[in-house]
């Protein structure tokens, strides 16, 4: 899971307010009779839908969030399009939902992206987060996997997504995703269950909380906004990606730079006696989540079975300088030596 706002604590929200003001324009496309048209751009406007479409009654609705840049040079960049894509489809399959053309969906983010040019700023952490979404509209009340879909793509301009570290809880109560489930798609359903821990967390003063696995509550898996990740003793740690795990891409891309600076990540299941022994022997415990929103989000305490403990967030964090140099890449300033930016 990613990018929501409502996940989050007013204090940590960006003063951009995220994902609320739309650009100009957007992209729809519709799924009949067995397959998907070519879809046109048009201005941003509300949509007419039947009370009966399916979407809102048995939870076929898949999205993606990106980003697209403005880089130093000027040209507008879509971080990793390719990976997204490949990932939307992931999460339709599981859905029982028709898989998404390419050409479709290339056609539908970069025309948004290059009819709303104008709302790209050259500062740093200011982007264009683009929304694929699509949806099952047929008209009819009755469970079954709809026979028509919408695809959109919509836009919004973003800044910083939290504007200060985070204080986090441990969730041994309830669970967000089990395996043979959901969990490592991009569903709506999946946010949808999130919601009530996450608000009985906030009224506890928290701004997240780290998932566990639905089975012991033993081994952490993600955050509500991130995935999570851990820098102690000079090694970079995140949970291996599992059936409840979302794949994330800034997860990826910031494994492979940490790889690149010879940092030799560990993709490994993470115990929470494990992350309670780190801060007891007296470690230096770096934690941050890593989405495409948040991109890198410093933790300043995890609070696990009622013990708060404070991890490191000083300037000289390696997680600064992972940022550092993934965002590097987006903005043209590093080589982008994996072919991620798809520049328009």
């Amino acid at each position: 899971m990613t990018e929501e706002t409502t996940l989050v604590t007013s204090n940590t929200i960006s003063t951009s307010t995220f994902g609320m003001q739309p650009t100009g324009h957007m992209f729809i496309a519709e799924y009949k009779n067995g397959m998907w048209n070519q879809g046109q751009l048009q201005p941003f406007q509300k949509i007419m839908m039947s009370p009966f479409a399916l979407c809102f009654h048995y939870g076929q609705t898949v999205f993606e969030g990106m980003k697209a840049f403005r880089m130093k040079d000027g040209r507008l960049n879509i971080f990793r399009p390719e990976r997204h894509f490949e990932r939307l489809n992931t999460s339709l399959e599981r859905m029982k939902m028709p898989d998404m053309l390419h050409d479709v969906f290339m056609n539908g983010i970069t025309q948004v992206v290059q009819a709303d040019k104008d709302w790209f700023e050259k500062d740093e952490d200011r982007s264009l987060y683009i929304r694929p979404l699509v949806i099952a509209s047929e008209e009819r009340i009755g469970v079954k996997v709809s026979d028509e879909y919408l695809f959109m793509v919509m836009a919004s301009p973003a800044g910083k997504y939290f504007v200060s570290p985070l204080n986090v809880k441990v969730e041994t109560t309830y669970t967000r995703a089990f395996e043979g489930g959901t969990g490592f798609a991009k569903c709506g359903g999946n946010y949808g269950a999130a919601f009530y821990p996450t608000h009985l967390a906030r009224l506890q003063g928290f701004d997240q909380v780290i998932w566990t696995d639905g089975t012991n509550h033993e081994y952490i898996e993600e955050s509500g906004a991130m995935n999570l990740m851990f820098v102690v003793d000079g090694t970079l740690m995140t949970p291996a990606l599992s059936g409840t795990i979302l794949d994330g891409i800034t997860r990826d891309s910031i494994l492979t730079i940490a790889a690149k600076k010879g940092m030799k990540p560990e993709e490994r299941r993470i115990s929470v006696k494990e992350i309670e022994q780190w801060f007891k022997q007296g470690k230096r415990v770096e934690a941050f989540g890593a989405g495409t929103a948040a991109v890198v989000a410093p933790i300043k305490t995890i609070d696990i079975d009622g013990t708060k403990y404070s991890t490191y967030i000083g300037d000289d964090a390696v997680m600064y300088s992972l940022k550092k140099e993934l965002n590097d890449v987006k903005y043209g300033v590093a080589k982008d030596e994996w072919g991620w930016n798809h520049i328009l």
